[in-house]
């Protein structure tokens, strides 16, 4: 099969793709939101929309502290700030209401610096228990393959290919500069459920057609075997890819703005789920076995 054959360009090309994300982490880092640092988001409509400077001068006023006014579509901004209170809320929603009849505050959220420490604790703790578990479970389960490379292979091989799927949104949302907040977090946790799943139908066929080969005496090369296996898998990976994808385009087209980065990180991550499961997992297991043999 033309991947097996061309195995070491498309894992030069995720090699890449990592390499990429983790420099715009080191370089821009992440746009955290306030779930996680803390503070106060305003979102404001107008008719009318005036001047960014006049809604700045108005923050400016009421709030210490560095603060971000950012335009929201055609008509709204969002304004995010220091944590305020209730009654400084209001005295800025009225200052920005004065002589704009069209004025509507569509949305305030607010996090204490100690909820949002917890929030982002708890989410690196989800992250690391889910990987955590997706090893021993893939061990577990491949637990009576041992040849010609060991069920633990198959276990980190599958985290590699994760890291791969979370590197990949977490790296263009950091060069984007989008806001990272607890639906980010979960997003990247249902891709990583999503790419496992892709990932061991993968390994499962590769396990049966091994299993097979031993109880029918077949002697074949490992690349060959898992050659096969892909061809068997390939169909089923890509459509079932292109079917969730056009669920996730229809919902960024009439879902509201509130879940639209949630969205964007889904249908980055079940593009790269679909290549790691494709061209990364199953040529790293030639690897390993290449390189066991050239021992």
């Amino acid at each position: 099969m033309f991947i097996i054959k061309y195995k070491k360009i498309f894992l030069s090309i995720a090699g890449v793709l990592m390499f990429a994300s983790i420099l715009s982490l080191l370089v821009y880092g992440l746009n955290f939101s306030v779930d996680f640092t803390g503070g106060s988001v305003l979102e404001v409509l107008y008719t009318d929309r005036p001047d960014i400077q006049m809604v700045e001068g108005v923050i400016a006023q009421h709030v210490d502290g560095k603060y971000l006014v950012r335009p929201v579509g055609d008509t709204g901004y969002s304004i995010r700030m220091p944590y305020i209170s209730d009654e400084i809320r209001q005295e800025i929603s009225n200052a920005l209401a004065e002589g704009q009849p069209g004025y509507t505050e569509e949305k305030i959220s607010s996090v204490g610096p100690v909820i949002s420490n917890e929030l982002k604790n708890k989410a690196f703790v989800a992250i690391g228990i889910v990987i955590l578990v997706i090893i021993i479970f893939v061990a577990f389960a491949f637990r009576k393959v041992s040849q010609p490379i060991s069920a633990w292979w198959y276990g980190l091989i599958a985290i590699v290919a994760l890291l791969h799927d979370v590197l990949i949104p977490v790296g263009i949302f950091s060069f984007l500069q989008l806001d990272v907040d607890i639906l980010f977090v979960t997003a990247l946790l249902a891709i990583l459920g999503y790419s496992v799943n892709d990932t061991i139908v993968v390994f499962d066929r590769v396990r049966e057609n091994l299993k097979s080969n031993r109880e029918m005496h077949i002697k074949e090369p490992f690349a060959e075997t898992v050659g096969k296996s892909l061809e068997s898998t390939f169909a089923r990976s890509i459509n079932t890819s292109f079917t969730t994808l056009l669920v996730l385009l229809a919902l960024l087209i009439i879902a509201g703005s509130a879940i639209h980065n949630f969205i964007i990180a889904l249908l980055i991550g079940v593009v790269a789920g679909t290549y790691s499961s494709i061209f990364v997992a199953s040529p790293l297991l030639l690897l390993v076995e290449a390189r066991k043999n050239h021992r």
